[in-house]
């Protein structure tokens, strides 16, 4: 496990953290944060894929805004991880998505296979945008993207096989929404668990055990057949 700085196609340096597996990796899995930065849960995310035999790599996308963020989950957390939300969104185009893809690229370089991607929350929103603007994907898996079902992100056509997780309780993402998503994206693989947003980690109130489990095993199965 170690921290690495990549650089993007614009000269921007990114850093992301690095967790290798035992032996050959099967291929690389990037890891896209959540709206509280590279934290414990992250790094644990990572540590997980990597115990499965993949290279996995979880980018700072805050980096852009400011270095070396680690949040928790307080109120005061998810104001300050908003407000660095914005921050980056309200870049230029590509912004952030060309860290995602220099992250891509070292996982490919660095792992000699495949490269998927998964992200939660607002990592789920750049993971969907991923599947259609980042280069080198073999597959993309979104968990509860805030924004990832909006009029605008449904337009959207991905370039890889798509996985997306989204639950019935989440205030974020309603569920007429991801419905209309559903309905534009026939292609996506799509599995509706019953908790709240944000079920996947076991670092918050809303962690639901049984839902994470269903999720991260269906992800498996996905990176398994798409990335190896």
């Amino acid at each position: 496990m170690s921290t690495i700085h990549l650089t993007a196609a614009d000269g921007v340096q990114t850093a992301a953290y690095v967790a290798q597996p035992k032996g050959t990796p099967k291929g690389g899995i990037v890891v896209v944060q959540e709206i509280f930065g590279v934290n414990a849960h992250i790094q644990e995310v990572a540590d997980g894929y990597a115990a499965q035999g993949y290279l996995a790599i979880a980018p700072a996308t805050f980096h852009r805004a400011k270095a070396g963020v680690s949040l928790g989950y307080t109120p005061e957390d998810m104001q300050t991880g908003m407000a660095l939300k914005a921050a980056i969104e309200a870049l230029p185009a590509p912004g952030v998505l060309a860290d995602l893809q220099a992250a891509v690229d070292y996982a490919a370089q660095h792992s000699g296979g495949k490269v998927g991607m998964v992200g939660y929350c607002w990592g789920g929103l750049l993971t969907w945008r991923a599947a259609e603007q980042v280069k080198g994907l073999s597959a993309a898996v979104p968990y509860y993207g805030g924004g990832s079902t909006s009029d605008a992100e449904r337009a959207r056509t991905p370039h890889c096989p798509v996985l997306a997780h989204y639950s019935d309780r989440d205030h974020y993402v309603p569920m007429d929404s991801v419905e209309a998503f559903q309905q534009a994206h026939p292609e996506v693989e799509m599995h509706i668990y019953s908790a709240d947003h944000g079920f996947n980690c076991n670092h918050r109130g809303a962690y639901q055990e049984a839902a994470a489990k269903l999720a991260l095993s269906r992800t498996l199965a996905f990176f398994a057949k798409h990335v190896g």
